[in-house]
Formats: structure tokens, sequence, C-alpha cells
């Protein structure tokens, strides 16, 4: 349903039928076309865009990208990839439509299409909603009336942007879903975040799998009274946490004490006991 609600709005604005003989669309040189500080793309596949140019050398431009006028040209408004493709293979002039828009119009409009035809990464997706909250006052309501989705699906992706950097570059390069960066979320202690990311990393797990070692992330301790721990103490759990990927507790005495090293499966032992043997 999404889709369709999409479809309908960009197709009103790029015709999804091919180049139509139209007052409307105009050949631009790509010399002329700046791009877009409202552009939401913030890293493009290099793959597909050597599938798109080897699409556009066979067939040419079958659809127009959307511009606004400029003081020094024309500013992209959508059709950036098809831009850089053109580029790539050294020809001068695209099929264009000139539009004129708001700077508000420009961001909707590059936001609906990349969501619809390019699939943005789900932090460069948060990154765009908080745009248009903090420069033209949007409601989470009111970005999902835009790009037609619920608004809790807004107010999640928005939830994104409280990762630490670490995790959401991972988030944006595809080596943790959307499902693994919810679970991490939920964890309020950015130590124990670190924990469950590097899990997720190093032993590949599911979303299914992330849960069950979250549960158990999350579970509380006994009720047995423990005095405060020392610094001295805590740095070092902290540290054998993030060397082994695990948690780690040291119940420290005046004189003795011990370490207790958690894990969660049988290839988690062996996975710990790898790393203890060479640390020897």
């Amino acid at each position: 349903m999404e889709k369709k609600a999409l479809g309908r709005g960009l197709a009103a604005l790029i015709p999804e039928t091919g180049i139509a003989k139209t007052d409307n669309i105009v050949y631009l040189r790509i010399t002329e076309i700046k791009p877009s500080k409202y552009q939401p793309r913030e890293s493009f596949d290099p793959q597909k865009q050597a599938e798109l140019a080897a699409s556009i050398k066979e067939k040419g431009v079958v659809q127009p990208i959307l511009v606004r006028r400029s003081q020094d040209g024309y500013e992209l408004i959508a059709g950036e990839r098809r831009v850089r493709a053109v580029k790539s293979l050294a020809i001068e002039k695209i099929p264009a439509i000139i539009k004129e828009c708001s700077d508000q119009d420009v961001l909707e409009i590059a936001l609906i299409e990349n969501i619809q035809r390019e699939q943005l990464n789900p932090i460069e997706e948060a990154h765009a909603y908080k745009r248009l909250i903090d420069e033209f006052e949007f409601t989470q309501e009111k970005i999902a009336q835009v790009v037609g989705k619920d608004r809790s699906s807004v107010a999640n992706s928005l939830r994104l942007l409280g990762l630490p950097e670490k995790i959401q570059e991972l988030l944006a390069s595809g080596k943790i879903s959307t499902g693994h960066a919810k679970l991490i979320l939920s964890l309020e202690n950015a130590n124990e975040r670190n924990i469950l990311c590097d899990n997720i990393l190093r032993r590949l797990l599911s979303v299914r799998e992330a849960e069950n070692l979250l549960f158990k992330l999350k579970q509380k301790p006994t009720t047995k009274i423990k005095s405060a721990k020392d610094n001295n103490v805590i740095i070092i759990e902290e540290e054998l946490q993030k060397i082994l990927g695990t948690k780690i507790n040291i119940d420290h005495k005046k004189k003795r004490g011990k370490i207790v090293i958690e894990y969660y499966s049988a290839q988690d032992l062996e996975r710990i006991l790898g790393l203890l043997r060479k640390a020897k």
C-alpha cells in the first residue's frame, strides 16, 4: 500500500512510462546541473551505479530528472543516480523536467523518490526525517503523511539516531539490520550495547538469537546485596568485556575474589576459550 501511494505522488511529477513528447521535458547540459543540499542519500552503491550506467548506455535515459532553476543553472531535485551515471558515460545532455519548488518541496520530493525507487539505508532515512523536523518544523504525523507510512514507523526510524555513531555506521553499511539496531537501542547501558553489537557481528547472530542474548543481558542479578565496587574493579571489568565480548563480573574481596565470565552457547564458550588461549 505504501508504494502505491508514493507512486501516485511521483507520477504526477515524473512520467513512469519513459520520455514523452511534451513541452514539459527539456534537454539540459550536465554542466548546468548542480547537486542539491537536500539530497537525503549519503552514499551510492558502486555496483548499482555501474548497472544503471550500463542500462543507460544501452537504452538511453528513459526517465527525466527533476530540477529547479538556480542563479547559475539548475539545481537537482530528483535523479542524482541518473546524473552520476550519465557523467560516467561522458554524455553531454540529459532529459529533465523543470519545476518551481520551495526548499521544503525539494526535500520532500527527494525523500519520496529515494524511499520508493532507490531504497535509502535506515540512517539516511532517519536523517532526512530529522531535517524535515529541524528545518521545516514538521511533526512526525506530517512526515508520515508525506512519505505514506505510519507515524510509529517514522518514530522508530528517528530513534535510530540515538545509537552511537559507530553502530549507526554498521547499520548504514548493512552489517547489522534494523531489527538488530532496535534490540541494541533497548539497552540503556552503553557497555552492554557494545557487547550485544560485538556479539551480533562476531557470531553472525540472527535477530532471534540476538534477542535471546539480550534477555540474558537484561536479567537482574540475584537479590544478594553487594557493596559498591571500586572504580578500578569496574574499569577492569569493562576492559575484560571488550576483550572477550561478553559480560564479566568481578567479585573482589580484600585479599581474594573471583571472575565470572558469562557465555550463551557451546560455540560461544569455544570462542572465549580460543581468545584466552591466544592470550597465553
